[in-house]
């Protein structure tokens, strides 16, 4: 891990290098700050499984660092009351992500399907050094 760049009770942000275990590290990471704000385990287990193959795609594309970055945020203007998981990974590479539709012998190809299907909302968008794609996961309550 590049390294905590920080962390707090609603907020938290990594910097991990493109190397192999970077996703391993990543998982691990959102895993532990989740369960220190005590997210229910169904978000935590979504958003690790989504993070895992995101970073797995930046890792394959990227030099890196690749930015990893949680926040709880109200879920919109109409339901300030109400809280979402933003999560969001970051790499230096300016291209949008290109969904596939993989075959059912293909090993990859899948994680941006997994995202559109397990998130409330997901996108992407360029930055001045490369893109991001987020995701958003209601919280239960």
């Amino acid at each position: 891990m590049v390294g905590l760049i920080e962390t707090e009770s609603t907020y938290a942000e990594w910097a991990f290098p493109a190397e192999p275990d970077a996703v391993r590290r990543a998982r691990h990471a959102v895993r532990d700050a989740l369960g220190v704000w005590r997210l229910d385990h169904s978000v935590r287990d979504t958003a690790v499984l989504l993070v895992s193959e995101l970073v797995t795609n930046s890792l394959q594309y990227t030099p890196g660092p690749i930015g990893v970055r949680l926040a709880l945020v109200p879920m919109g203007p109409a339901d300030l009351s109400r809280t979402a998981l933003l999560v969001e990974v970051s790499d230096p590479l300016p291209d949008p992500p290109i969904a596939r539709s993989p075959g059912p012998d293909d090993e990859g190809g899948r994680g941006l399907q997994l995202v559109a299907c397990s998130a409330r909302r997901w996108g992407t968008r360029r930055g001045n050094t490369g893109k991001t794609v987020w995701f958003e996961l209601p919280l239960p309550g």
